[in-house]
């Protein structure tokens, strides 16, 4: 049955419902109707953009359908690709199973249209990073290599330019979670930890989401796990060629001469890496182990982990004010992400918050002896006070300027002041990266007026000395 759906959707002549209209699902909708396919989609809350952009696909958008309306539509429907993203109690899951449809998602779709060799990242925290790292690897080995999945070049989008010679996807849980299709030839689970339960339905279908990533691993799948964490271990196919990182023992570790080590021996003293605090380090060696089973050139490795410039929001350095050096760490929006940007530091003070995803914040009290205060900001605020109260000084605040402003008077003396909120950015922001900006534009703001101050003390100091 399934082969015979595969073959009816590389031939046309099926009738889609998506279900939610944001960058992927409006990359699939065009990818089906090249391909001679129907469209009808759904959105609960379409914007002007999302329906221009209907109109220029030329497929009829339904706004806010009720559910017997989508009922109706799903039952009008050969298969339904949700959104990612799309919280798993939204009803169109239960309509779908009810009425036997068949969901699909990005990443299947892609599979069945293309069938070049694809490398799969997945993990709570640190994809970005390990994917652009196997990509800049990747290209210093002469290899044509595009990043595309949790991007704004989505999977389906990607396939379309055929110089492509292998693609690296982030796969986040929600292009995981439908998959049934997707077989990865190398697929790396970095770390698993609570996040996204405003989304999933429980821990376990979290879990279950991220897993998929190996549920069609076969002898010819290279799996790249994350031999320090359990969870990831659990779920080591029995099948699959399987390369380790991350403890004395694994595959790819820091040897007793903190060299990155792999298989055939040390690849760099970690002190060379382009930043050494411990995740960079994990990263490291994810990284290489996935290249390497790519067909990345030792010494391109070697280099990319050299010279690699990082990527925006994650623990960078701002400036250094009155001795404090402030650090922009907003994409940690898990608190797994905050306990792993706080182990590279001895004292902080730390800036923490946002819209909590249903995960229990105490969490980051296992990086309680790094902390020295919090300044607790947004929806959560409340909530890193309870947690926090009893440990160190709390302040709440009420926007970014006051948050530095705290953080920077708390911090006196010298400590590292780190953004670094263990929650999304939703409450205040549109996303991570303009809450970072915000607080590096606050930092700054701060910067400006200490010199300002201390230009206006000297002109009075000045005209003092003339009198």
């Amino acid at each position: 049955m399934t082969d015979d759906i595969d073959r009816r959707i590389a031939e046309g002549g099926l009738s889609w419902l998506l279900v939610g209209m944001g960058v992927t699902n409006r990359s699939v909708a065009g990818a089906l109707l090249h391909r001679g396919h129907s469209v009808v989609a759904v959105d609960d809350q379409p914007d002007s953009a999302l329906k221009d952009a209907a109109g220029e696909l030329g497929i009829d958008l339904v706004e806010t359908p009720s559910n017997g309306a989508l009922a109706d539509l799903v039952s009008d429907a050969d298969l339904v690709v949700p959104a990612p993203g799309l919280p798993e109690h939204h009803p169109v899951f239960a309509l779908a199973a009810s009425t036997g449809r068949e969901l699909i998602g990005e990443l299947d779709l892609a599979s069945i249209w293309d069938d070049r060799p694809v490398v799969a990242i997945t993990g709570t925290n640190g994809k970005t990073t390990v994917v652009e790292l196997v990509l800049d690897a990747l290209h210093r080995s002469g290899i044509t290599a595009v990043g595309a999945g949790n991007t704004d070049l989505p999977l389906v989008s990607a396939i379309d330019d055929r110089s492509t010679e292998i693609f690296v996807v982030e796969a986040s849980s929600f292009r995981l979670a439908p998959t049934t299709r997707f077989d990865p030839s190398v697929a790396c689970w970095l770390n698993f930890a609570p996040d996204h339960l405003d989304i999933h339905s429980d821990l376990a279908t979290y879990e279950k989401a991220k897993a998929a990533i190996w549920a069609r691993a076969d002898a010819d799948t290279v799996v790249v796990a994350n031999a320090a964490d359990p969870v990831v271990m659990s779920h080591v196919p029995a099948m699959a060629r399987v390369v380790t990182f991350g403890t004395e023992s694994a595959d790819w570790r820091v040897d007793d001469r903190d060299r990155v080590t792999g298989p055939d021996g040390p690849l760099l003293r970690t002190d060379e890496l382009w930043r050494s605090l411990p995740h960079d380090i994990v990263d490291s060696l994810a990284a290489a182990a996935i290249a390497i089973a790519a067909g990345a050139k030792i010494e391109a490795i070697a280099e990319t982990c050299r010279s690699f410039a990082g990527l925006s929001h994650r623990v960078s350095e701002v400036l250094t004010l009155d001795g404090s050096t402030f650090f922009d760490d907003s994409k940690a929006t898990t608190p797994h992400a905050t306990v792993s940007a706080l182990d590279g530091f001895e004292s902080v003070v730390l800036i923490a918050g946002g819209r909590n995803k249903g995960i229990d914040l105490s969490a980051m009290l296992s990086a309680g002896d790094h902390v020295a205060a919090v300044v607790a900001i947004g929806e959560a605020a409340s909530d890193l006070v309870r947690v926090f109260g009893a440990l160190c000084p709390v302040e709440e605040a009420s926007n970014m300027d006051d948050a530095v402003a705290k953080a920077a008077r708390l911090a006196k003396g010298g400590l590292p002041v780190v953004l670094s909120p263990g929650c999304a950015s939703f409450d205040w922001y549109r996303n991570y990266g303009d809450r970072g900006d915000d607080f590096v534009r606050a930092v700054k703001r701060l910067e400006k007026a200490a010199t300002d101050i201390g230009a206006s003390v000297s002109r009075v100091d000045a005209a003092r000395e003339t009198t």
